[in-house]
């Protein structure tokens, strides 16, 4: 839905023609995608369901707008489940975790949700076959990144490898004619994960990956759209928190066709300075950054210029995840 430019009365803002003119592509899709929904939903159902508080254990997804918003609700946020009352419900995020965190759960008398990704879940399974079949999994991912804690926790210590860089491939203790299988990280740039695919190939006699991709649809749009915009664009603002992998690989991705790229999580931390000389500005979200955001970026940026905007579609979006089952234990 594009926006329509609006001045709220009494602002204090340049008549049209002192305000210089500012084009804004917006990167279509861009924000929250399906499984980020399907989580936040899961948030907002049991606390319909079973009542204020639900506990989630660590960020549900990473914007800390949404976090506060769902405090707000009734939601209360923990690092670890040791900090959950006993009987209490608790939601676990979106980026999945290794079947320890779920026993830990029932260990502790609480009753658990798991909003894991459907995507996310898929990479598991693989990884599992994979592991079953005699394989070494190489995940191809962040260090530490909750996705890639969560999936590698699913096998035995030893039993995967977890690699960011071509030099990681090279480093891997295995001998050439070793069976491998990889897989990657939902959110990792589509770039990136190419090169590394590429080495392992080359570095190993016989490689085993996914029958489709494991960078998920919504990361593939949105890296797909923001490459659209930014070479059109004398600037790019990309919305969304910086510890973001989705977010942090879109800046990243505009970066190579644009010199001029922020990462902002909300309006207030964007640098309009740096957009004096610009004559068109490409917009794009993170997956976990709510339309909310970028409104309100695009507010601010009405303050100071003529705007006019353009939603350039790279990719149509229609995928729904099943809602989590919310059910009443008692």
């Amino acid at each position: 839905m594009l926006h329509v430019p609006t001045l709220v009365a009494n602002q204090q803002a340049p008549e049209d023609s002192v305000r210089p003119k500012l084009r804004v592509l917006l990167a279509a899709p861009r924000g929250f995608c399906a499984g980020v929904r399907r989580a936040i939903d899961a948030v907002r159902d049991a606390l319909a369901v079973h009542g204020a508080p639900v506990y989630v254990r660590r960020p549900i997804v990473h914007n800390l707008d949404v976090v506060r918003s769902l405090e707000a609700e009734g939601a209360i946020f923990v690092e670890e489940l040791s900090e959950v009352p006993a009987g209490s419900v608790v939601v676990l995020s979106a980026h999945g975790v290794a079947p320890a965190v779920l026993k830990e759960a029932s260990d502790l008398g609480l009753r658990a949700f798991d909003a894991v990704c459907p995507l996310v879940a898929k990479v598991h399974r693989e990884i599992e076959r994979h592991h079953r079949r005699g394989r070494h999994v190489v995940i191809i991912g962040h260090h530490g990144h909750p996705e890639i804690e969560g999936t590698i926790g699913r096998l035995p210590k030893g039993a995967a490898s977890v690699v960011s860089s071509i030099a990681e491939v090279e480093g891997l203790p295995l001998r050439r004619e070793a069976p491998v299988a990889y897989a990657v990280q939902t959110t990792y740039s589509v770039d990136e994960a190419e090169g590394i695919v590429a080495a392992l190939h080359a570095r190993f006699a016989k490689v085993d990956g996914p029958s489709t991709s494991d960078i998920c649809y919504a990361t593939t749009n949105r890296q797909a759209a923001v490459r659209e915009v930014a070479a059109r664009a004398d600037a790019v603002i990309v919305v969304g928190e910086s510890f973001s992998s989705n977010a942090a690989r879109l800046a990243e991705v505009a970066s190579l066709l644009c010199p001029n790229v922020q990462l902002v999580a909300r309006s207030n931390a964007l640098d309009v300075g740096r957009l004096a000389q610009a004559k068109c500005v490409a917009i794009s979200a993170a997956a976990s950054t709510p339309e909310s955001s970028v409104q309100a970026v695009i507010s601010l940026l009405e303050e100071r210029f003529c705007v006019s905007i353009e939603e350039i579609e790279a990719a149509r979006e229609d995928t729904v995840f099943k809602r989590l089952a919310i059910a009443n234990l008692d």
